[in-house]
């Protein structure tokens, strides 16, 4: 008998005012640029892109991600204007922090020696944390005048990242499924 399984990815989610900026800005690429992918999940900084798991074993990685979560700090973030990959891709620049840094690499380390959920792509580049506003379905002309009005657009923002968020995928967009509190969500420390 077939597994069913699911596709999920885990990320950290900012706070609700950067989240909703950010989706006024993903309704503006749609608005403006038919650009509507971006859409699908809220922003978000993805640790670990999608994978498949099998929906029985969904408590394991529930437990894996618990445990890694409460054992790390916090992490500072900060948002720094626009950048883009080329030609499709727009995001808010994430800043990268050593903090970030080694939350990543951390976490890929956890997940692939305790889970075997192995980023092949991720291994093989640089980790480029980002808030992606416009995606996939952004041609390549909109692109190049989305890039133009965006590329030196001012933004700005800080915050504390202080959950670790997973999130699955229903068959037309990403919802979060779980969140798992850093260590120093305390109130007491951070």
């Amino acid at each position: 008998m077939l597994q069913s399984q699911k596709l999920y990815f885990i990320a950290l989610l900012p706070s609700r005012e950067i989240q909703d900026y950010a989706n006024q800005i993903k309704q503006y690429f749609a608005d403006q640029y038919g650009s509507r992918h971006a859409q699908k999940s809220p922003p978000h900084i993805t640790l670990q892109p999608p994978f498949e798991w099998v929906d029985a074993d969904v408590p394991a990685l529930e437990e894996c991600l618990k445990d890694f979560a409460s054992s790390r700090e916090s992490v500072p973030i900060t948002l720094s204007g626009f950048a883009a990959f080329a030609p499709r891709v727009i995001y808010i620049d994430v800043v990268r922090s050593p903090q970030l840094l080694a939350l990543h690499a951390d976490l890929m380390t956890h997940l692939e020696s305790n889970l075997g959920i192995v980023d092949k792509v991720g291994k093989t580049r640089a980790f480029a944390p980002h808030m992606t506003v416009a995606f996939k379905d952004l041609t390549k002309q909109n692109f190049k005048a989305a890039w133009s009005e965006f590329e030196k657009r001012q933004l700005y923002f800080e915050f504390t990242a202080s959950n670790l968020t997973l999130l699955l995928h229903d068959g037309r967009r990403w919802n979060v499924k779980t969140e798992f509190p850093f260590l120093s969500f305390d109130g007491l420390s951070g």
